[in-house]
């Protein structure tokens, strides 16, 4: 069996590979059957010498390959017929853009496996970026407060080496007596939470939070079930939330009157009540300085995230009375950080942990056929069909 890492082709050019040097060894070491094959590029994050020192051939045809894994979405012209890719393809959710994308796929008989797809019998994720895109955000977050109070300077993480070099920078730092709220529970909210463990940040009761000044800086962590409350009264419960939002208020305002850095890290969706309006933005209660947005849902649960942003240039002023974007970093300005590729800026880190998963839990299912429902109800297209989970995509592609 031959395994074929591609070069990622969406533009911009992302730097991170599902599997890294020393893993394609282990995987091969394994495997004796499996022979990886690298497809040359100039952009990612680990060079073809590093992959030929651990016994992976560089090869640009990948044509002889069985298996074909990559990050983002595959090029419509570079789709090679009749294999098995492994990829996000950001087709589930009837995403417009990639229409054709999935259209081709199935024209040229290419079964799909979805990375965002496979999950553990409790219906959570296998892989994902979300620890490094929470951890990158939150850091982003402070980078954005230091510059627009002049305070302290940060690197972003992109023009750091690693993790590690990223946590160094804030050694000689002291941080102000500041009030973060993170929002939500999932994968990036622990990895924001990661960030804030590490600097040591006091976390302080909701109660705390709202009624009490300190000395310090301290946090606040929400969970969707702190933030909503059905409007008639009944008792909180997640599954009537996400499929009856509209019947829930959201309670925001005693923590946007009190906040100086928030970093949202909670899924949201169309009929989710937003944490507050422009109109409340333009309230002197308004406190919130910065918002490291990395949900990033463009006119989502953030009013003011109008637009993303790019890792080169993260960061957009809001102001409130105007209702405009303007140049960030002012005193007069709501600074909003919402880059919507975050893991992208720890590209070894995070490809790293992502290949550290998909050869221990994904992999041996594909190739040993074990646990073969993890595979199946990840597949989205075989046979040139929409597989049996996947049918409700039929008038998307149509």
């Amino acid at each position: 069996m031959k395994i074929g890492i591609i070069r990622e082709g969406k533009t911009p050019p992302d730097k991170r590979t599902p599997l890294v040097p020393h893993q394609c060894y282990e995987l091969m070491n394994n495997y004796p059957e499996i022979n990886i094959l690298i497809q040359p590029s100039p952009h990612r994050c680990f060079n073809e010498d590093e992959y030929a020192r651990y016994g992976a051939e560089i090869n640009e045809d990948l044509r002889e390959c069985d298996i074909l894994m990559g990050i983002k979405e595959v090029p419509i012209a570079d789709l090679i017929p009749n294999k098995t890719y492994l990829f996000f393809s950001h087709t589930i959710k009837k995403q417009a853009h990639n229409r054709k994308l999935l259209r081709e796929i199935l024209a040229k008989n290419i079964r799909l496996i979805d990375y965002e797809t496979l999950v553990w019998e409790n219906g959570s994720r296998i892989l994902g970026f979300g620890r490094f895109a929470g951890i990158v955000g939150a850091h982003n977050g402070f980078l954005t407060y230091g510059k627009k109070f002049d305070l302290f300077e940060l690197k972003p993480a992109y023009e750091c080496r690693n993790y590690l070099e990223l946590k160094s920078q804030y050694k000689p730092i002291t941080l102000p007596n500041i009030k973060i709220c993170l929002v939500g529970d999932g994968r990036v909210a622990h990895g924001a939470l990661e960030l804030l463990h590490h600097l040591n940040i006091k976390e302080v009761t909701k109660k705390e939070y709202i009624t009490n000044k300190f000395d310090e800086p301290v946090f606040v962590h929400l969970r969707v079930a702190d933030l909503y409350q059905r409007k008639d009264g009944m008792a909180w419960d997640k599954a009537d939330f996400y499929h009856n939002p509209e019947l829930y208020d959201c309670n925001f305002k005693g923590y946007y009157s009190n906040t100086d850095l928030m970093i949202n890290a909670i899924f949201w969706k169309q009929g989710i009540p937003v944490f507050f309006t422009k109109e409340e933005m333009k309230n002197p209660e308004f406190t919130i300085d910065v918002i490291a947005d990395i949900t990033c849902d463009v006119d989502g649960s953030i009013p003011c995230t109008v637009k993303s942003t790019t890792i080169e240039d993260p960061v957009f002023g809001w102001h409130a009375l105007s209702e405009k974007v303007v140049a960030p970093f002012q005193k007069h300005t709501v600074d909003v950080m919402a880059v919507g590729n975050l893991p992208c800026e720890l590209p070894l880190d995070a490809s790293t942990e992502f290949g550290t998963f998909l050869i221990h839990h994904v992999l041996p299912a594909l190739i040993d056929d074990e646990n073969g429902h993890i595979i199946a109800h990840a597949t989205i297209a075989k046979d040139g069909k929409l597989t049996e989970n996947y049918t409700y995509l039929s008038d998307y592609i149509e």
